[in-house]
């Protein structure tokens, strides 16, 4: 049973990345066109995230409940010394609902439209950028629970160099998911070519942070790269994503888009494969060489075997609405 409940543990965290991302990527792609383009481009945004605009964060919520329930010493040790960042991306989460609501469904347009666009611009950039920091700081090792100092126990062991790259990272992959599942929802001709040329930017920006990510790991003593490829399994999936990327470029020129947002999340769960695989079990390194791992801080076994349970029936209920509720959008979509 222990293992169900890690396999729900990471495929919530890979769904949470792969369609939040493309949600908080679409306040990113809007962000960086150009004045003139924003409201043709905030239109296709809207028409690409509605499908899992009101779906997305159940994935980061049952992540959380598994973490609570099924590893306590993790979630508390997790929320103890990563409070800061974690509080500044729930914040971003709660404004950026928000002013996405008002900013469409506000009865009155006035001034308070351009303070509504301009929160859900920054916090669709912030909140992906602190995710990608807690992420970082939990493979790093900066992690000292045994700091003196306020600034050393709360704030260096996330803010620092790998956080802010792995952080700029995650921006740059939300970037490119939402740029990328934009295109089903665009016209052919010029606009279609448009949104071609931001998902080729956002590539770009991809691996230009991607590469940062390793000077960084580099620079700051952490062997992120013997981790990713010093195992078969970690090769073989940039190898996949590599050729992913190529088999998109096919689809794209093809006009083949579902399949497009089909590669386009594979590569992502590659990314993460290649990223997590050498630390499994362990979640969470610590600077003086101790662990926090999910086989051996896990809660007794009853809580796991009903924690499995309650998680599989779930799928039953949850998994069948979720697929219909894309497939009512997509209708839509080849109706209009």
């Amino acid at each position: 049973m222990s293992y169900i409940v890690i396999g729900f543990l990471w495929l919530s965290i890979c769904l949470y990345i792969i369609l939040g991302g493309a949600d908080f990527g679409a306040g990113i792609v809007e962000f960086f066109s150009r004045k003139k383009e924003r409201k043709y481009t905030e239109k296709i945004m809207y028409e690409s995230i509605a499908p899992i605009w009101e779906a997305n964060h159940m994935w980061l919520i049952i992540a959380i409940v598994i973490l609570f329930v099924g590893f306590p010493d993790i979630y508390s040790f997790a929320s103890t010394y990563l409070h800061i960042p974690l509080v500044l991306m729930l914040v971003g989460i709660i404004a950026r609902g928000t002013a996405f609501t008002f900013r469409h469904y506000d009865a009155v347009e006035d001034q308070w439209q351009t303070v509504y666009t301009q929160i859900f611009y920054f916090s669709s950039l912030l909140t992906p950028f602190f995710l990608g920091m807690i992420g970082a700081s939990s493979i790093s090792g900066t992690l000292n629970p045994d700091a003196k100092s306020f600034v050393d126990l709360y704030i260096l062991n996330w803010f620092n160099f790998f956080g802010v790259s792995v952080g700029l990272f995650t921006v740059a992959i939300c970037f490119y998911l939402a740029s990328i599942f934009s295109l089903r929802e665009t016209k052919a001709g010029y606009n279609l070519n448009l949104m071609i040329k931001k998902a080729k930017q956002s590539m770009i920006f991809v691996v230009v942070t991607g590469i940062l990510v390793f000077i960084a790991a580099y620079i700051s003593g952490i062997p992120l790269f013997q981790r990713v490829f010093g195992h078969w399994i970690g090769i073989s999936a940039v190898i996949t994503a590599s050729i992913f990327l190529a088999m998109l470029f096919l689809f794209i020129k093809t006009k083949r888009l579902l399949l497009v947002r089909v590669l386009a999340g594979a590569q992502i769960l590659m990314i993460l494969v290649a990223a997590t695989y050498q630390l499994y079990p362990d979640i969470i390194l610590l600077q003086n060489g101790n662990h926090l791992s999910l086989t051996e801080n896990i809660a007794p076994e009853k809580t796991i075997s009903f924690l499995a349970w309650a998680l599989m029936i779930g799928c039953v209920f949850i998994l069948p609405f979720l697929f219909y509720l894309m497939f009512s959008f997509s209708r839509r979509h080849a109706k209009n």
